[in-house]
């Protein structure tokens, strides 16, 4: 009976590594498995981005050369992502087939268009990129008068009446000083006896 139990004893301890390196294997395999589900997820949102990325390059064509606003391009770090701008970007939505274009803000991110369709999303970065052109233009126009009148007024005698008015101002303290000290020196010429 003893030699039975010491070779049930073996047998037992022999099958535990035996099992162990099997439930490892079986373990090593599931994660991987997982990672690849994981991969291929990403490899479908990427591609998905890729196909609406391609279907924006006519309009990204029309942009002239000098407006330099939209940076547009295709992160793929863990949640990847298609930028049209520093501000904005499209992503895949929680069932990775739903196209979310969203801005970030001060006061957080506004989604802008969301939507299976591409058509949407390309019709919806157009508004945005017409916006943040015609935000440009006011922009350019709005600064260039400022520019002009500045520089005008440095041609035209501008300059010299700031001046002036600094020279009226300073001889105004310089004669209110004056009056100040000959009023002091009076009243204390006034109180010694």
């Amino acid at each position: 009976m003893p030699s039975a139990g010491g070779v049930g004893t073996g047998g037992a301890e022999s099958a535990k590594p035996v099992r162990l390196r099997d439930a490892l294997r079986q373990a090593r395999i599931e994660a991987a498995d997982r990672t690849g589900v994981v991969v291929d997820l990403r490899d479908a949102e990427v591609a998905r981005l890729e196909i609406l990325n391609e279907a924006l390059d006519p309009l990204f064509a029309q942009i002239p050369d000098q407006v330099d606003l939209f940076d547009r391009g295709i992160s793929q770090g863990d949640t990847p992502r298609l930028w049209i701008d520093l501000v904005a970007h499209v992503l895949m939505g929680r069932d990775k087939r739903m196209y979310r274009f969203v801005q970030d803000t001060r006061h957080g991110r506004a989604v802008l268009a969301e939507s299976h369709d591409v058509t949407v999303v390309v019709n919806a970065v157009t508004d945005y990129v017409a916006r943040r052109m015609i935000e440009r233009e006011r922009a350019m126009a709005t600064s260039l008068p400022e520019q002009g009148r500045s520089q005008e007024k440095g041609t035209e005698g501008g300059q010299k009446k700031p001046r002036r008015d600094r020279l009226w101002a300073f001889a105004f303290g310089f004669i209110a000083g004056v009056v100040g000290l000959f009023g002091l020196a009076l009243v204390a010429a006034l109180r010694s006896p």
